[in-house]
């Protein structure tokens, strides 16, 4: 066995795709979308999403199409956006999917029921929104787009941001 100072499966840097290689050099906010519908619960970690302000405002996200919350949306018309704190970085990875999750991901975290699905009980903020019908394919992600409904942040966060930059996760003090 030999120690490799770099992961030995990695791709060279001439053979990575630029476009993700810029992505990947962007901060982005961690969180957890999610919905409800049926008598069962969907989510997935994006960050790949934003919000765009306006009457009304909007969220949009590129979801994985072969996500348990892409299947989720023949059953529901709502989705929660739920913000990550440095300390839910194993949560984010359990919705995922890159981590075990017991039970299941929900199980690993108290959620509240809403009218638009479940809110993180300890999230740094969210948002609850309806969703527009039809989705769009964007690169490779199912592109979904919501009219923002409700609007909860907490007045004193009690974490960091939980960021996803250059491959791994990073805190950002809010």
């Amino acid at each position: 066995m030999t120690i490799h100072h770099s992961h030995p499966f990695e791709v060279g840097e001439q053979d990575r795709n630029p476009l993700r290689r810029f992505r990947g050099r962007m901060t982005l906010p961690v969180s957890i979308w999610a919905a409800a519908g049926g008598g069962r619960r969907a989510g997935w970690t994006l960050a790949s999403f934003l919000v765009a302000d306006g009457d009304p405002g909007e969220v949009i996200g590129l979801v994985d199409e072969e996500s348990a919350l892409a299947d989720m949306l023949g059953e529901t018309t709502t989705v929660t956006v739920n913000l990550l704190g440095w300390s839910q970085r194993t949560l984010a990875d359990a919705f995922a999917g890159v981590a075990p999750a017991p039970g299941g991901p929900f199980a690993l975290a108290t959620w509240n029921d809403t009218e638009w699905g479940p809110v993180l009980a300890d999230t740094l903020g969210w948002i609850g929104a309806r969703l527009k019908p039809d989705p769009e394919h964007a690169g490779w992600g199912l592109l979904l787009r919501a009219t923002v409904e409700r609007v909860e942040i907490p007045a004193n966060p009690s974490d960091e941001l939980l960021c996803y930059v250059h491959g791994r996760y990073r805190s950002l003090t809010l």
